[in-house]
């Protein structure tokens, strides 16, 4: 049975799982894939703390880059994260002939064009099945599973974090800040939570699916992004009183004349669709492909054994290349030069919207901003009058929620501020995309 050599940069916790996969579970992995997966080695600056895992004195090293050269290791799976060393433990384990699997969506997505070139000129492997969703084999089924499709669609709950969040918000009736401090003390946001909750985890990780399914390389600074911080729990109890539920989505399309429109934002999500139902630390992805229709992926998006599951699966893909000597030379990316896709601007994405107004309580006020939304081309499928809270009354204001037809983003924009400007409203109206 042949042996393939696996070096592993970064202890933390998916490190861990993996290290403890590879160990526990090798003779499973040899019964099913007929090689000999071996650990040659852990790198990690800290090799003295516990990670809860049985892993030999002797496989532990704090020489990252001896471990790459060393030639009984012929693969490098990088699970530092970030794009400082990670980038630079990459590059190198490239530079010597080593296939990679990394987990890092952050590197990939700013970086990864130029990672994939180098491994296409050295001709090894870069594989990065856990970047995004966890243990969910997204990047597989695009890669492999939908390859005769053309992507119609994606859409995607990516943000473990901000799901929790959401679902607790819609479940329980709660405050955004009192459900983010839940979370970080029970280990499911971080102490410095704005890459989750700020939207660009999520956009890292629709930027890496957008090059899967379309082949073109989106910068970050393409994308809109709004996340959830300061999310008013009204907002999520009039979406459900109107037979929604609001959810962070990801959302790749394909539009004629080839263009794409890439975001991430808070969507209000019909409770009939599949993604409603998608609750608490739970990722899933809709593809709309042109042969199969809708098909969807579920699972737990984070965690150590989700994402080892994942990373895992990479090493035994490429260690059968390695073994046969038939690297695929970074297949897993379409290369993203031969691509004619555009991005569309922002303002002129498509999407039926919500609109929460704060109106002064006067004759005719609701008449004046449905003008100005008409007259920017905006009509009303739906309108709907609350009831004010009592400093709201006092105020003279009252709320009003609009249901919009489908409408450019960026004549939305105009027309709320017009509104604002008029002085019809207290402040500047909220507003989020409906699926």
């Amino acid at each position: 049975m042949k042996e393939v050599g696996v070096g592993i940069v970064g202890f933390g916790t998916v490190g861990a799982g993996v290290a403890d996969g590879l160990l526990r579970g090798a003779a499973l992995i040899s019964r099913r894939c007929g090689l000999k997966m071996t650990l040659r080695g852990v790198a990690d600056v800290d090799i003295a703390r516990d990670r809860g895992v049985d892993v030999p004195r002797e496989l532990l090293t704090t020489d990252t880059f001896g471990l790459i050269a060393r030639e009984d290791v012929d693969v490098v799976v990088e699970l530092i994260g970030g794009t400082g060393v990670a980038q630079e433990v990459i590059r190198a384990a490239l530079q010597a002939g080593k296939s990679v699997v990394t987990a890092n969506k952050k590197l990939l997505a700013e970086c990864g064009a130029e990672l994939f070139a180098l491994a296409r000129e050295r001709q090894v492997d870069l594989y990065f099945g856990a970047s995004v969703g966890g243990g969910i084999p997204i990047v597989r089924a695009l890669r492999d599973g939908l390859v005769a499709n053309d992507i119609r669609a994606i859409h995607g709950i990516l943000n473990g974090t901000c799901n929790y969040i959401l679902t607790r918000m819609a479940r329980e009736g709660s405050g955004f800040d009192e459900v983010l401090a839940d979370a970080q003390r029970l280990g499911y946001a971080e102490a410095n939570p704005s890459l989750d909750i700020d939207g660009f985890d999520t956009a890292h990780k629709i930027s890496i699916l957008t090059s899967l399914a379309y082949g073109v390389s989106v910068p970050l600074a393409d994308i809109r992004v709004q996340g959830i911080r300061g999310l008013n729990p009204v907002d999520v109890r009039y979406a459900s009183e109107l037979g929604y539920v609001i959810k962070l989505l990801a959302v790749c399309k394909a539009h004629a004349g080839d263009r794409l429109e890439v975001r991430v934002n808070p969507t209000l999500v019909p409770k009939d669709h599949p993604l409603a139902a998608v609750n608490d630390v739970f990722n899933a992805v809709l593809v709309d492909g042109s042969l199969t229709g809708d098909t969807l992926y579920y699972g737990k998006g984070a965690g150590r054994e989700a994402t080892a599951s994942a990373v895992l699966s990479d090493i035994v893909s490429v260690a059968r290349h390695v073994a046969v000597r038939t690297p695929r030379a970074a297949e897993p990316l379409p290369p993203l030069t031969e691509t004619g896709y555009t991005l569309l601007p922002a303002e002129d994405c498509v999407s039926r919207f919500y609109i929460r107004l704060m109106v002064r309580e006067a004759c005719g006020m609701v008449g004046r901003f449905a003008t100005i939304l008409g007259n920017h081309g905006v009509s009303i499928f739906a309108a709907s009058q609350h009831e004010p809270t009592e400093a709201q009354r006092t105020e003279g204001y009252v709320p009003v929620v609009i249901l919009t037809q489908p409408a450019k983003a960026g004549d939305i924009a105009a027309a709320l501020t017009e509104i604002t400007e008029q002085g019809i409203v207290r402040s500047m109206p909220f507003h989020l995309c409906i699926l």
